[in-house]
This record gives C-alpha cells, structure tokens and sequence, in this order.
C-alpha cells in the first residue's frame, strides 16, 4: 500500500475550530466641506432724474431684488405713490418694468438709479369707460334733438331719413361694445396712466362725436349719394369689423393669464377673422379703421371722414409701435406682419 492510500485509510483528527477575527474598522476620510458661496449686495443709489440730488442710499441690497423693491423704498414720501413712480438706468431712457431684478441688470455692485415723478395718475378702466360713455351719451342728445342744439321747432323731433336712425344705432352700438370690453375682455399690462391724459382723451372723443353728431342728426342733413345700395353696403362693411375687431380682442385676451404680464406672440386661432394675423400686427387697429370706414361711406358725411383720417394717423403710430416692440422682444417673430395694412403699412 502506497502512502498516499494509506494517508487516505486513516481516520482524521479534528482540529481546533476556526478564530473568527472581528472586523477591523475602517477609518474613511471626512467629506470636504463645501465652501460657502459668497453672499454679493448691491449698493443702490437713487437719483432725481432732473437735478441730480440724492434721495435715497441702499445698503446690502440683495441680488434677487427687484426694482419695485427699490420703488417701495422710495415711498418714505408721502405723495410719490408706487403707481407714479418710474426708476430708470438713465435719467431720459426708459421706466424699469417692475419683475426686472438687479443681477440681470447691467450694473455694478454699485448701482445708480434715476427716479422720475410720473404725476398724479388714475385707471386705465377708469379712463375709458370716461372717454367711451362720453359719446355715447353727446350723440344721442343730438339724435333726439334736445332743445339748445337746433332751432326751437326742431326740439324732440325725429329724423325723416332712415339712414339717421341705423346710423345712430350703429354708433351706439360701438362705444355700448367698447365699454362692455373694457369691463369684461381687456387685460391691462399697465395699471395707470397719467391723469391728464383723461382731458386730452375726452377731449378727442367727446368732442369728434359732438362734431359728427351735429351733423348726421342736423334737419337739412341728406341721405347719401347711391341711396339704399350704399348705406347696405356700408352696413355690411361696419358690422364685419366689429365682429373681427371683437374677435381679436378675445384671442389677446386669450394669450395674457389673469393677473399677469406676459407677452406672447399673436397667432391666428380657428376664429376665421384672427387669420388676418397673418399678414398685420395689430388687426385690432386694422379692424377698427374698416368699421370707421364703414361708418363713413354710411352717412356720407365729412366731420366723419376727418375723425377716421385722424384715427387711423394715430392707430398707425400704435401699431407701429407695437410692431417695433414684437420685434425687439421675440427673435422668431414672423417676418411677413405689417404694423396696420397687410403689405402696405
């Protein structure tokens, strides 16, 4: 018998049991602790726009603050209200926007601001439920010919011309539609205007519907020239821009969320009448001139030719203005838009 045989016959001892060693505790090194990021303030300087003299100093300014922050800070004087206050970069350059922050401004640490007195300032509602119920009111006067504006015999009487009593009908209809959307359709990006804009608007309304009014109801006032065919047409030309001129007021209503001052850029939605935003900016204002248009090939009467020429002199300032504006604030804004008049203007 071999020896691995004979190692293999025998029987095995048993041997002490196996020493199991606790674990040994491994020492991990301490995460780093993270520094700290350095807190930055603003120091924040507010001049007056028109003398230069120092109304207020700000020390540690946060970051994040915004600049109705600062116009807050400004209110230690009673009669500068934050409505009429306006800070800007430059004393002759344009009013911060109140969600600006002062890390996204183009400042230093130190920051200098330019404050500026906007005047006493009143609601833009409040504005137009004045300027629109003004004509409103000033035409029907004149329509049921109340005494003191014609001759004596004249006085309560009524028109023997039935153009007269659609164009009045017509009229009162559009400041009526006015003033509802004032109240239940437009959102305003601005709170307030300056109160002495109320004059100069009421002025211009009041005194144009005097005008036309004056006219269109005069006892010697003629139909016009084609009759019934003209004033049909007419009709149709100032009742489809009310509509579309409704209809682009609730898609802009559409794109601003209660409360808040977000732009957007116009599309035309499934409303045929918003497909004109297509080809014009403001087919608010586009809308606006056809039913003025329209008004006047309805009565065929000069006063109302020159109140639309001038009203659509001032539309196109707006639109112009608002065009410029989609331009500089959105990159991707379509090219082929026109301020006011599809490829025209």
């Amino acid at each position: 018998m071999d020896t691995l045989a004979l190692e293999a016959a025998l029987p095995k001892r048993a041997g002490p049991p196996p020493v199991i060693l606790p674990p040994v505790p491994v020492k991990r090194p301490k995460p780093a602790k993270k520094a700290k990021k350095a807190v930055v303030f603003f120091e924040v300087e507010i001049l007056d726009a028109k003398t230069k003299e120092k109304l207020c100093f700000l020390d540690k300014v946060s970051t994040v603050c915004v600049c109705v922050c600062v116009c807050v800070c400004v209110c230690v004087y009673p009669q500068w209200y934050p409505a009429r206050q306006s800070i800007r970069l430059d004393p002759k350059g344009k009013s911060l926007k109140d969600e600006d922050v002062l890390q996204q401004l183009p400042v230093g640490t130190t920051a200098t601001f330019y404050f500026r007195d906007l005047g006493a300032q009143i609601s833009w509602v409040t504005v137009f439920l004045t300027e629109y119920a003004g004509p409103l009111i000033i035409y029907l006067l004149f329509y049921f010919r109340v005494p003191f504006i014609y001759e004596p015999k004249h006085d309560f009487t009524t028109s023997k011309h039935w153009v007269v009593h659609l164009a009045c009908m017509c009229h009162s209809f559009h400041y009526v539609k006015r003033l509802l959307e004032t109240l239940f359709v437009h959102r305003f990006s601005h709170g307030t205007m300056p109160l002495r804009n109320i004059f100069k608007n009421c002025t211009y309304y009041w005194g144009f519907a005097a005008w036309m009014a004056y006219y269109i109801n005069h006892p010697l006032y003629t139909p016009p020239m084609y009759g019934e065919q003209q004033v049909t047409i007419a009709l149709m030309i100032f009742l489809f821009c009310q509509i579309g001129n409704f209809s682009i007021h609730i898609a802009l209503r559409n794109l601003r969320p209660p409360g808040s001052k977000t732009r957007k850029i116009p599309y035309p939605t499934k409303n045929p009448f918003t497909w004109i935003f297509l080809l014009v900016s403001c087919p608010n204002y586009t809308y606006e001139l056809g039913s003025w248009l329209g008004f006047t090939m309805m009565t065929q009467c000069l006063p109302v030719a020159f109140f639309t020429f001038v009203g659509f002199v001032q539309m196109t300032v707006w639109a112009k203005g608002k065009h410029r504006s989609y331009l500089k604030e959105f990159r991707d804004y379509p090219p082929l838009r026109s301020p006011i008049l599809p490829f025209i203007l």
